[in-house]
């Protein structure tokens, strides 16, 4: 079941869900979640290998990072592909699970997202997939609202989050093997 505002504040408050909020989110969230930020967005290159026991991501290049005070932007060109992180960071208990929906101002600009779902007992900032499928190049500010966090109860309880991505690195520094 998807957790409504009225707890999900709640839990902001008592355990730390999620750091890093606007006003916004934490007196007037929209919807059945929270809107979160774009904090980071990043080139990818090189090469990727993804076995049965072992990983490794492509290297990446920070391309911009949100800082306060200033307006940042990026033009995302059709055909970019790009890693972007949340301003935000999450730590997730147990029994609570995040699932991702990209705002409509997002698809509707022909950017689609490439996300996932954040496991129980995960902490650390969000990293998602961000192309430009459209016909035309859109240009983002650091700090817009792009994504919707959508939470939701584990009945029974989770597994711990035992992943290497804990923490919210962004790629691997070299061929790992998965635990």
């Amino acid at each position: 079941m998807i957790i409504g505002p009225k707890i999900l504040l709640e839990l902001v408050k008592t355990q730390q869900l999620v750091e890093n909020l606007t006003e916004r989110e934490l007196t007037n969230p929209e919807g059945a979640g929270f809107d979160l930020r774009l904090g980071e967005v990043y080139k990818i290159s090189g090469t990727a290998f993804l076995g049965v026991e072992e990983r490794q991501t492509p290297d990446v290049e920070l391309v911009v990072q949100y800082e306060e005070g200033k307006k940042n932007t990026i033009t995302i060109e059709p055909g970019d592909f790009f890693l972007v992180s949340t301003m935000e960071t999450v730590n997730t208990p147990l029994d609570i699970t995040i699932n991702f929906k990209p705002r409509t101002t997002t698809f509707r600009s022909g950017l689609f997202l490439r996300t996932g779902n954040v496991a129980p007992g995960y902490k650390g900032k969000l990293t998602f997939g961000l192309k430009n499928e459209g016909p035309i190049p859109v240009t983002m500010e650091l700090g817009a609202r792009f994504v919707h966090a959508q939470f939701a109860w584990v009945d029974g309880g989770g597994s711990q989050y035992r992943g290497q991505w804990q923490g919210g690195r962004v790629t691997t520094e070299k061929r790992e093997t998965q635990v």
